[in-house]
């Protein structure tokens, strides 16, 4: 059912049943023309033969040569009613069980008829008719197998630019249809083909597309460089400043800049596609533990031995081949994101080869959950505040090990990330 109702089929069918339909019409058409000529001849010549034995009747002559009778039973009950009112007429009807054509008119108050075999022109009115029949067949046939192969050609050019199209939502920009052209614009009373034109619209949208993210990521590592050398001068002058109040601000603020560079830089190299993983055997829940332990360390989140603000669970521990640095980065990023716009407690749940990172804050917005993370943008306001980069980074790191990354809220409420690493990898 999944196949009659794709385009292909959809064309091919509407042009076969509009192709029976015109068959149909002009195969009646047919039909009734040509039997109108027939059984018009049919009639003229039951005329004929009753007016000759009229003649002969009215001389009083013999007219052995005519099948004529006064009467007769088999005559049909309205040519005898319309020769009672004293008019001639004729009809097809049967005699002695054959079909015959019969033609009466009044004779001194009685009937004179006389036929003719209508048999032969009716076996010709069959073999029209199966002529007609055959050939309005043979027509849909034809038509049907066109439209098919039209219908075929169209459905394939779509398929392709809509995979074209997913293509390029999934990332890849170099990917295009290159539908060649036939020629420029033919105008307003010119023929198009409004497949090609939507598959040029396609590659000139992805070009206009790549272009404007190549010059955005330009841009981001430009920056990104730029800073770098003249924030490392400023934090090694801020340590030559005398302890108190103002270096510690200072450097909380050149630290700040120091990291969001680096996270810039590490999203354009990312950006690059030049990254290669350095894949090795990793127990998934010992590294799990080390990097919230790691986290804990650096005040990114509460320790778990300090109280249940975060908890790890290793329901099914595993070995899984994965670069176990970009790894670690992941899951910094996701703990230090609970950390800061989530509310403990932060619970992080190992399951075969699935790590889960639930706080039990306000949650993700909508527009993450559906868009993906997106650069600069925290989504809601009560999720505190920060420059947005570092989930961008684990899509990006994710990216790089194949690594599946799921966004969702709790029903009661909180954040939950989803990991699913790749199981099977020979490292």
């Amino acid at each position: 059912m999944r196949a009659l109702s794709s385009l292909r089929w959809k064309i091919a069918l509407t042009t076969t049943m509009v192709c029976c339909m015109v068959a149909a019409a002009l195969g009646i058409l047919v039909h009734n023309v040509v039997a109108r000529q027939m059984v018009g001849e049919v009639r003229k010549a039951a005329v004929t033969e009753l007016v000759h034995a009229l003649g002969h009747y009215e001389y009083g002559t013999a007219h052995g040569d005519v099948n004529s009778v006064f009467d007769p039973p088999d005559l049909p009950g309205r040519l005898r009613e319309l020769v009672a009112s004293g008019q001639t007429g004729s009809i097809v009807g049967e005699q002695g069980g054959k079909p015959v054509m019969w033609a009466a008119a009044p004779a001194d108050g009685k009937a004179l008829a006389v036929w003719l075999p209508f048999g032969s022109t009716r076996e010709r009115l069959r073999d029209v008719d199966t002529a007609i029949l055959a050939s309005a067949i043979l027509a849909a046939g034809l038509v049907a197998l066109a439209g098919l192969f039209l219908a075929d050609r169209i459905s394939r050019r779509l398929a392709t630019t809509a995979a074209v199209a997913r293509r390029i939502s999934a990332g890849d920009l170099d990917a295009r249809v290159n539908f060649p052209a036939d020629g420029d614009d033919p105008g307003p009373g010119g023929s198009r083909d409004e497949v090609r034109d939507v598959a040029h619209a396609l590659d000139s949208m992805a070009s206009s597309l790549q272009g404007r993210l190549e010059a955005e990521k330009r841009f981001t590592a430009d920056v990104a460089h730029e800073l770098r050398t003249p924030l490392t001068g400023s934090l090694a002058a801020a340590a030559l400043l005398p302890e108190g109040r103002p270096k510690e601000m200072i450097n909380n603020r050149l630290k700040a800049l120091h990291l969001l560079t680096e996270d810039l830089l590490e999203i354009s190299r990312l950006d690059s596609g030049v990254e290669r993983a350095d894949l090795a055997r990793v127990e998934l829940g010992r590294a799990v533990e080390r990097a919230v332990a790691a986290a804990a360390a650096a005040g990114s989140v509460a320790a778990p031995e300090a109280g249940p603000a975060t908890s790890v669970r290793v329901v099914t521990d595993m070995v899984v081949v994965t670069d176990r640095r970009r790894l670690d980065r992941i899951l910094a990023n996701l703990l230090t994101n609970a950390g800061k716009h989530g509310r403990p407690p932060i619970e992080v749940t190992v399951e075969g080869p699935v790590v889960v990172v639930r706080d039990h804050g306000p949650g993700y917005p909508p527009e993450l959950i559906e868009q993906g993370p997106q650069r600069f943008r925290t989504g809601d306001p009560g999720r505190g505040r920060g420059h947005g980069l570092g989930l961008t980074i684990v899509m990006g790191q994710a990216a790089v090990l194949e690594i599946v990354v799921g966004f969702a809220n709790a029903p009661d409420g909180g954040a939950v990330t989803t990991l699913r690493l790749p199981v099977g990898r020979v490292p």
